[in-house]
Protein backbone atom coordinates (compact mmCIF):
# COMPACT_ATOMS: atom_id res chain seq x y z
CA UNK A 1 0.00 0.00 0.00
CA UNK A 2 1.26 3.28 -0.87
CA UNK A 3 1.50 5.74 1.56
CA UNK A 4 0.80 9.74 0.84
CA UNK A 5 1.63 12.64 2.55
CA UNK A 6 -2.03 13.16 3.29
CA UNK A 7 -3.00 9.94 5.06
CA UNK A 8 -5.35 8.80 2.10
CA UNK A 9 -3.65 5.66 -0.13
CA UNK A 10 -3.72 7.11 -4.02
CA UNK A 11 -4.76 11.24 -3.54
CA UNK A 12 -1.76 12.74 -4.53
CA UNK A 13 -1.81 11.02 -8.14
CA UNK A 14 -5.35 13.17 -7.84
CA UNK A 15 -3.78 16.75 -6.47
CA UNK A 16 -0.51 17.15 -9.19
CA UNK A 17 0.91 20.34 -9.10
CA UNK A 18 1.74 20.61 -12.28
CA UNK A 19 -2.03 19.62 -13.37
CA UNK A 20 -3.76 21.34 -10.90
CA UNK A 21 -1.67 24.78 -12.43
CA UNK A 22 -2.50 24.00 -15.82
CA UNK A 23 -5.98 24.08 -15.40
CA UNK A 24 -6.02 26.77 -13.21
CA UNK A 25 -4.45 29.29 -15.50
CA UNK A 26 -5.89 27.45 -18.80
CA UNK A 27 -9.67 27.01 -18.13
CA UNK A 28 -12.09 30.11 -19.20
CA UNK A 29 -15.35 28.31 -18.58
CA UNK A 30 -16.54 26.46 -15.32
CA UNK A 31 -19.72 24.67 -14.69
CA UNK A 32 -20.15 24.63 -10.99
CA UNK A 33 -22.68 21.67 -10.18
CA UNK A 34 -24.80 21.79 -7.11
CA UNK A 35 -23.82 25.45 -7.84
CA UNK A 36 -26.53 27.26 -4.74
CA UNK A 37 -28.60 30.51 -4.58
CA UNK A 38 -27.83 30.88 -1.04
CA UNK A 39 -24.68 32.89 -0.63
CA UNK A 40 -23.94 30.98 2.84
CA UNK A 41 -22.88 28.31 1.06
CA UNK A 42 -19.24 27.43 0.00
CA UNK A 43 -20.17 26.59 -4.05
CA UNK A 44 -21.85 30.17 -4.23
CA UNK A 45 -18.87 32.04 -2.93
CA UNK A 46 -16.23 29.84 -5.02
CA UNK A 47 -18.36 30.83 -8.10
CA UNK A 48 -18.75 34.47 -7.39
CA UNK A 49 -15.30 34.28 -6.98
CA UNK A 50 -14.14 32.64 -10.19
CA UNK A 51 -17.03 35.06 -11.58
CA UNK A 52 -14.65 38.04 -10.22
CA UNK A 53 -11.36 36.73 -11.33
CA UNK A 54 -12.64 36.31 -15.18
CA UNK A 55 -13.88 32.92 -15.34
CA UNK A 56 -17.12 31.81 -17.34
CA UNK A 57 -19.51 30.73 -14.51
CA UNK A 58 -22.74 27.70 -15.71
CA UNK A 59 -24.56 27.08 -13.20
CA UNK A 60 -25.43 23.18 -12.84
CA UNK A 61 -28.30 22.59 -10.53
CA UNK A 62 -31.82 21.09 -11.20
CA UNK A 63 -33.10 22.99 -8.29
CA UNK A 64 -32.28 26.35 -9.08
CA UNK A 65 -33.43 28.50 -12.22
CA UNK A 66 -30.55 31.82 -11.77
CA UNK A 67 -27.36 31.90 -9.70
CA UNK A 68 -24.83 34.56 -9.58
CA UNK A 69 -26.76 36.08 -12.62
CA UNK A 70 -26.46 33.22 -14.96
CA UNK A 71 -28.99 31.19 -15.87
CA UNK A 72 -29.29 27.58 -14.08
CA UNK A 73 -28.98 24.88 -16.39
CA UNK A 74 -30.55 20.81 -14.99
CA UNK A 75 -27.31 18.53 -16.35
CA UNK A 76 -24.20 19.08 -17.97
CA UNK A 77 -25.81 17.56 -20.87
CA UNK A 78 -27.66 20.75 -20.96
CA UNK A 79 -25.40 23.37 -20.97
CA UNK A 80 -24.71 24.28 -24.84
CA UNK A 81 -21.10 25.48 -24.39
CA UNK A 82 -17.77 23.63 -24.25
CA UNK A 83 -16.86 23.10 -20.52
CA UNK A 84 -12.79 23.63 -19.67
CA UNK A 85 -13.41 22.24 -16.08
CA UNK A 86 -16.97 20.67 -14.07
CA UNK A 87 -16.20 21.60 -10.59
CA UNK A 88 -18.00 19.53 -8.08
CA UNK A 89 -19.65 20.29 -5.17
CA UNK A 90 -22.37 17.04 -4.37
CA UNK A 91 -22.29 14.29 -2.53
CA UNK A 92 -19.57 11.07 -3.48
CA UNK A 93 -22.35 9.18 -4.61
CA UNK A 94 -22.99 11.22 -7.11
CA UNK A 95 -20.17 11.84 -8.84
CA UNK A 96 -19.82 8.73 -11.18
CA UNK A 97 -23.08 10.03 -13.47
CA UNK A 98 -21.37 13.43 -13.39
CA UNK A 99 -18.18 11.89 -14.15
CA UNK A 100 -20.30 9.85 -16.97
CA UNK A 101 -21.63 13.01 -18.04
CA UNK A 102 -18.51 15.15 -17.97
CA UNK A 103 -17.16 12.84 -20.53
CA UNK A 104 -19.64 12.77 -22.47
CA UNK A 105 -20.44 16.90 -23.12
CA UNK A 106 -16.41 16.75 -23.74
CA UNK A 107 -14.86 18.88 -20.80
CA UNK A 108 -11.60 19.12 -20.15
CA UNK A 109 -11.35 18.79 -16.45
CA UNK A 110 -13.21 16.68 -13.37
CA UNK A 111 -12.86 19.35 -10.37
CA UNK A 112 -13.65 17.79 -7.04
CA UNK A 113 -13.83 20.28 -4.18
CA UNK A 114 -12.82 19.50 -0.46
CA UNK A 115 -14.49 16.17 1.25
CA UNK A 116 -15.72 14.65 -2.48
CA UNK A 117 -13.43 12.04 -2.48
CA UNK A 118 -14.39 9.27 -5.81
CA UNK A 119 -12.18 6.95 -6.80
CA UNK A 120 -14.81 5.65 -9.43
CA UNK A 121 -15.90 9.17 -10.72
CA UNK A 122 -12.28 9.57 -11.04
CA UNK A 123 -11.75 6.22 -13.02
CA UNK A 124 -14.59 7.03 -15.22
CA UNK A 125 -13.12 10.48 -15.95
CA UNK A 126 -9.43 9.47 -16.61
CA UNK A 127 -10.60 6.74 -18.81
CA UNK A 128 -12.97 9.23 -20.68
CA UNK A 129 -9.44 11.71 -21.24
CA UNK A 130 -10.27 14.34 -18.69
CA UNK A 131 -7.72 15.57 -15.96
CA UNK A 132 -8.83 15.21 -12.64
CA UNK A 133 -8.42 17.03 -9.30
CA UNK A 134 -10.11 15.62 -5.96
CA UNK A 135 -10.22 17.02 -2.43
CA UNK A 136 -9.02 20.28 -3.57
CA UNK A 137 -10.91 23.75 -3.77
CA UNK A 138 -10.84 25.24 -7.34
CA UNK A 139 -10.88 29.22 -5.55
CA UNK A 140 -8.07 28.30 -3.04
CA UNK A 141 -5.54 26.98 -5.79
CA UNK A 142 -6.16 29.74 -7.90
CA UNK A 143 -5.77 32.25 -4.87
CA UNK A 144 -2.43 30.34 -4.49
CA UNK A 145 -1.17 30.33 -7.70
CA UNK A 146 -2.11 33.97 -7.97
CA UNK A 147 -0.98 35.35 -4.69
CA UNK A 148 -4.76 36.11 -3.38
CA UNK A 149 -4.75 34.28 -0.23
CA UNK A 150 -5.44 37.01 1.86
CA UNK A 151 -8.63 37.67 -0.25
CA UNK A 152 -11.80 38.00 2.15
CA UNK A 153 -9.08 36.97 5.26
CA UNK A 154 -6.82 34.31 4.46
CA UNK A 155 -3.34 35.05 4.65
CA UNK A 156 -3.00 38.52 6.04
CA UNK A 157 0.20 38.82 6.41
CA UNK A 158 -0.28 39.60 9.74
CA UNK A 159 2.25 36.86 11.99
CA UNK A 160 2.05 36.87 15.66
CA UNK A 161 2.89 34.84 18.59
CA UNK A 162 0.83 36.80 21.06
CA UNK A 163 -2.67 37.51 21.35
CA UNK A 164 -3.59 41.21 21.11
Amino acid sequence: MRVTRLGRPGMNEFQDRRAIQEIVLKARTVAIVGLSASELRASNFVGYYLQRHGYRVVPVNPNEEHVLGEQVYPSLRDVPEHIDVVDVFRDPAAVPEIARAAVAVGADALWLQFGVVSSEGARIAQEGGLEVVMDRCLKVEHAKLLGRMHWLGFDTGVIAGARS
